[in-house]
């Protein structure tokens, strides 16, 4: 029965498995993401953010997306250790423009190299 329920509802397109939280400790573990985010479904995957750029970030996979909405409903704004998350949905069109600006920056000043080309007048 509730999966056929399931089925009538349609999610806002930005829904999605994946889910991009940031602002987390810096020293929490895999075992206390679990403890938080398992508590709203079965998660595939937690990937915790180890680099200076990607500490205090995560993302949390989980194996349904209603479990993942259910999660990021509740969860944004939770307090763990004095830090409220920001819990979102992952955007994968926006995790890579970024990367798309920097590469496509290094090749016009490549080809600028290459040509003698400078910005001075």
């Amino acid at each position: 029965m509730a999966m056929q329920r399931r089925q009538n509802v349609r999610l806002p397109p930005e829904v999605n498995r994946i889910l991009y939280v940031r602002n987390l400790p810096y020293k929490i573990t895999a075992e206390e993401m679990y403890d938080i985010f398992g508590k709203y479904g079965a998660i595939r995957q937690i990937r915790v953010g180890y680099t200076p750029e990607t500490k205090g970030t995560a993302y949390v996979i989980y194996e349904d997306i209603f479990d993942a909405k259910n999660a990021c409903d509740h969860l944004s704004g939770f307090n763990v250790c004095n830090r409220y998350l920001v819990v979102l949905y992952y955007q994968a069109n926006r995790a890579f423009k970024k990367m798309d600006q920097t590469k496509k920056k290094d090749e016009l000043d490549r080809l600028k190299a290459k040509y003698g080309l400078n910005d001075k007048k």
